[in-house]
Formats: C-alpha cells, structure tokens, sequence
C-alpha cells in the first residue's frame, strides 16, 4: 500500500536540469489559450509538485496580468526565474513558445506549398467560420467577466465604433482606455474596481519549496544597481538585434520593418492576443501586405491548434510574409519563411523577458494587493469592443467572401452558426471544433 504524501514538508530543492524538463514538457502541451495554460501551471507547480505557494503563485499572475504580452509564458519565465535565476527565466519563457514556433513554421510550410490542393482548402473553407465562431466566443467570454456596469460597457462600445467607423489606430484606443481608466479609479473608483482573474484560490495543498514565508532569494532583490544593469543589457540585446538587421538590409526591408512592428505590438498586447490582432491586421495586411485577410483568418486557426501563447499566430504573419516577400529568393522560399517567423517570434517576446527581469525584483519586494489596476479595467473593457469589431471583420469575409455585391455563402454561415453554440452554449474545446469544422467543410467541398 503506497504511502500517503507528507504534504507538512517542502518538497526537496529543484535542480534546473528537473525545472527544464518540466518547462520542455509545458512548451508541448500547453493547449487552451492563457486560461487553460494558467491553470495547467497551478495544478502543476502549486497543487502537484508544490514548487511554489498558492499565495506566491497569485502575486506574480497579479503582476503578470497587468503587463502587454501573454501572461501565461510570462508567468512561466517568472517563477522560472524565481527559481533558478536569469537562465532560469530565460529557460521557462523560451521553451513556453519554441515547440509552438517549430510547429507553427511546418504547418506554415504546409500551408503555403499545398494551399492550393482541393483537400487542403477544403478543410480550410470549414475552418474559416469555425475561426470567426472562436472570435465571436472570445467576446462573449471576455465581455462577461469584464463589462459589470454601464460605464464598462460604454467604453466597449467607444472603442468598437472608434475602431470600426472611425478608424481610430488601436495604440490610440488603448491609450485613451488607460486614460478613461486612470480617471475612473480616482472618481468613481467602485465602477473600476472590477477584479478579475484566471481561476480562484483554493485551500493550501501543503508546505512548497518557495512558500508563502519563503524568504525571497538574494537573486530576486530589488537593488537599483541591477535594475539599471539589467536594462541596459535589455535594451542593449533589442538594439543588436535592430541595428543588425538595419545594417545588413536597411531600414526599409522586410525583416527589419517586421522587427520594429512587432516590437511595437508586442507592447500593446493587453487583454490577450485577441486585441492587438486588429492592430496586426491594420498592419501586416493592409500597409505592408505581408499577407492577405483570408490568411490572416488561417494563421489564427492554425494558432488555435498548437501549443503555446494565441499571439504566435505573428509567426505565421511573419512566414507567410517572407514567403510572399521572397526576401532570399524564389529559390529559398521556405528559408525566407522560417527566418522571418523566427525574427518576428524574436521580437514579439522581447519584451515579456525584459518585464520580467526588470520588474520581478520589485514586485517580489511587495507581497500585497497591486495598485493601480483601474487602467487595465479599462483597456480591459476597451478590448472587449475591439474584439467585437474583429468578429464583424472575419463574418463579412467568410460570408461574402467576394464583397457585399456577391452571394451570401449560406455553408459557411451554417458551420459557424454550430460552431458559436458548440463553443459558447456546450463549452466545447477550441480544437475539436476547428477538427470537426475542417473535415465538415472537407466533406462539403467534395459534395459540392
């Protein structure tokens, strides 16, 4: 008979070799978007291995939620670093996305070279309602957790007609969210103290190794010396990277423009990846071109179905654009694509790492409530009305898919109709509805 767990003892220290097995294993199975990856985490290091507290786990997802970036992979490069230092942290983030970038790079590939063949597009004809029926659930999701009074919902409604009939620029919304937010919590701050969180805490599951009076370790000390050492090697990296690009192509070539883009919305990712893809969209489809919106819709599929943060879907935005762009060649198609998704995974994650290492130290020192959080309900809010504008956007596509003048695809609309209720109303998983959706739509095409 086995047993039963001494749950009064720590469990014994971690060696990096064990915490970077576990973070590999993590860049694999990381499905269910930031929720699902969050709570995967604490099952994980709180509830099973007792790596690290409840309370403890809490304050850095607290700290998490209120940067840009996925807070599911900066969650992970934060207890990483906690654990084992810098490499620690280097470690834990990187291995959150690289499965997911080697995967998004071959089915990318895929993508791109066999497109075109009848069953590949027949699958993806099934895709494309089942991607807006994601969008339109994200929303609902999204919109009930975080619109709790009429101020809320009016900003939700601001930004969708800012976004959709005024064209406002989505680093303005933001923006003017923050601010609407900032104000928010100093006059009505009850209408703005709208908490919200993956999950719940629960009862403790025993004595963890970084415990809730842990002392914090020297490493994860706020000292001024670090912080301005720790940002200059930063900025120093991002201006390598830059300046290295720039010097062997020019500024005005397609990886070094990607690079300063998506350094750009790697910053205004708040909310999740649903947000700042209207803004990807503002850009690598209608300025620069790098793909069009029907592959847009496609790579946000294909991003659906792998492991790792939802705003991986640049990597294929970055393939499909050096694939397009040939920025090698017509004859190094797929290395133009690979290095460019790799260039813009680069700079898309940049800055998590920087947010991490530059502020862990500090909020290690502050183990209470977070201040200043009324901002973030509003752009929290904002997001909502952005979302919506991105679902109008992906309906009209893939139900006209030739314009207003054209015939209404009554298929398509059918396949999204059930996949909206599977989503919404069942709370089916995301990939079993895209997996069902493609052969539905496989199954069609061949009918048809």
């Amino acid at each position: 008979m086995t047993a039963a767990l001494d749950t009064t003892q720590a469990p014994g220290p971690v060696s990096f070799g064990q915490a970077l097995l576990y973070w590999l294993k993590l860049g694999f199975i990381s499905f269910g978007g930031p929720a699902g990856q969050i709570a995967l985490m604490h099952e994980d290091l709180v509830e099973r291995k007792r790596w690290i507290s409840e309370q403890r786990y809490l304050h850095a997802l607290n700290y998490c939620m209120l940067l840009p970036g996925p807070e599911a992979q900066q969650l992970a490069t934060y207890i990483g670093w906690l654990m084992h230092r810098t490499w620690g942290g280097i470690a834990a983030g990187g291995l959150f996305v690289l499965p997911s970038l080697l995967l998004l790079i071959a089915l990318s590939w895929v993508y791109m070279a066999f497109g075109s063949v009848p069953a590949v597009a027949g699958v993806l004809y099934g895709i494309k309602p089942a991607v807006t029926a994601i969008v339109v659930s994200a929303a609902v999701r999204i919109g009930s957790r975080a619109l709790k009074n009429a101020w809320l919902w009016g900003i939700a409604v601001a930004a969708f007609v800012g976004i959709f009939a005024l064209q406002l620029p989505f680093p303005l919304i933001v923006l003017l969210a923050a601010l609407i937010g900032y104000l928010g919590g100093r006059f009505v701050p009850d209408k703005f103290a709208v908490g919200g969180g993956h999950g719940k805490a629960g009862k403790s599951a025993g004595a963890a190794l970084i415990d809730d009076t842990t002392p914090t370790p020297e490493h994860a000390r706020f000292t001024w010396a670090r912080f301005t050492r720790v940002l200059v090697v930063c900025l120093g990296l991002w201006a390598a990277g830059m300046g290295g690009l720039t010097l062997a192509w020019g500024w005005d070539a397609v990886l070094t423009q990607m690079a300063w883009f998506f350094t750009k919305a790697a910053l205004l990712t708040f909310g999740g990846a649903y947000a700042v893809l209207p803004y990807v969209y503002q850009g690598a489809v209608d300025h620069f071109q790098w793909l069009t919106a029907p592959q847009m819709m496609d790579g946000l599929a294909l991003g659906e179905t792998t492991p790792g943060p939802l705003i991986m879907v640049v990597s294929f935005v970055g393939f499909v654009g050096g694939w397009t762009k040939a920025i090698f060649g017509s004859d190094a198609l797929f290395l133009s694509g690979a290095v460019a998704a790799t260039v813009v995974t680069f700079f898309t994650f940049l800055p998590s790492f920087f947010f991490i290492l530059l502020g862990g130290p500090f909020i290690e020192s502050t183990h209470g409530n977070l201040k200043f959080t009324a901002p973030l309900t509003g752009i929290t809010a904002a997001v909502v009305g952005v979302i919506v504008n991105l679902a109008v956007f992906f309906a009209y596509h893939v139900l006209w898919p030739t314009g207003w003048s054209g015939p209404f695809d009554a298929l398509s609309a059918g396949i999204g109709i059930v996949a909206a209720i599977a989503l919404i109303r069942f709370k089916v998983g995301v990939i079993p509805v895209v997996l069902v959706s493609g052969l539905a739509g496989l199954a069609l095409r061949a009918l048809t």
